[in-house]
């Protein structure tokens, strides 16, 4: 298992020597094929795909690219063709953990594939109403990880909500870069941005919120959309640093655009990310793909976008 540098939980603040992200990165689909298994030459072609419309770093395996269903070894896979696709992108990859050990296999993997940092999901099979346990995991996680660790707090999927408080603690460890946040509320990505140590980094998660939380003070968005949306989540986060009135009009057409989309769940997403030229294939079971109506309806609103 890794077990790499051990970053001290009571150092104040993340460890500048580390490569900094970008901005926008998307929660990247994970190709399948016809069997099921991944796709890793489709996988490539959506990273230089993506990579030619200005996306220039890359979160695998995580809530979008159907981590918690990912089989052992196939994290590194991707994470070894997006570094192939994309040498000087920034890669993250997602941990869908429910134990240390567990986590830190899949830090491996991440190891393996050439990664420059982890997104760990929440754990809550057993530890939904102990947030103290909770905070544990991260500490320990990211003490043994030689990659950086970023928070990751889903409650839509995992139906458990990272306290802010919880946040803010677990920023001061040299060791946790950053975190995304996909609860929908901005003031919760303000005031978590504005309340930790100094450089730790805060993703908006939820298309819907990104102009508020950037302008806020959010550092970014790690986002669905940005698999069949690159340009205009990265004109609404541009838009977002300067002023968050230039950004209204972009924001609007993204809130629009993601919630026909994304209401249909990582199907949705697939759908609309193979009619803007990514190689997909269907979604794991138990997911279901998109229905021939939902397929038209998905169509309908990347028509009235202009979205490349």
């Amino acid at each position: 298992m890794a077990e790499g540098r051990r970053a001290s939980p009571d150092a104040c603040g993340y460890s500048p020597d580390v490569r900094s992200p970008p901005r926008v990165m998307p929660a990247i689909v994970s190709a399948f094929g016809r069997k099921g298994g991944l796709d890793s030459g489709a996988h490539r072609h959506n990273v230089e795909l993506l990579s030619a419309r200005e996306v220039a770093g890359f979160v695998v395996a995580g809530s979008t690219g159907e981590g918690p269903y990912l089989e052992p070894g196939e994290r590194s896979v991707l994470a070894a063709a997006t570094r192939q696709a994309a040498p000087g992108s920034f890669l993250m990859v997602g941990l869908a953990a429910e134990s240390l050990r567990a986590a830190l296999r899949m830090v491996d993997e991440a190891v393996d594939g050439g990664a420059d940092a982890v997104l760990a999901l929440t754990p809550t099979t057993m530890v939904r109403h102990r947030a103290d346990l909770v905070e544990g995991y991260f500490v320990d996680l990211a003490d043994r990880s030689p990659l950086p660790v970023f928070l990751y707090s889903v409650p839509l999927v995992t139906a458990y909500e990272l306290s802010m408080d919880s946040a803010v603690r677990l920023a001061a460890h040299r060791n946790v870069a950053g975190m995304k946040d996909s609860g929908g509320h901005p003031t919760r990505i303000s005031t978590i941005a504005n309340r930790a140590d100094k450089g730790f980094r805060v993703f908006c998660g939820a298309s819907s919120a990104i102009s508020l939380s950037v302008a806020g003070g959010g550092f970014g968005a790690i986002t669905a959309s940005t698999n069949y949306a690159p340009r205009l989540v990265l004109d609404v986060v541009e838009r977002s640093r300067r002023s968050i009135g230039g950004a209204v009009d972009a924001q609007e057409r993204l809130r629009a655009l993601s919630a026909a989309v994304e209401r249909h769940g990582v199907a949705g997403v697939k759908h609309a990310a193979s009619r803007v030229g990514l190689v997909t294939g269907p979604p794991r079971r138990p997911l279901r793909p998109v229905t021939a109506a939902q397929k038209r309806e998905i169509d309908r609103a990347l028509a009235a976008v202009e979205v490349l």
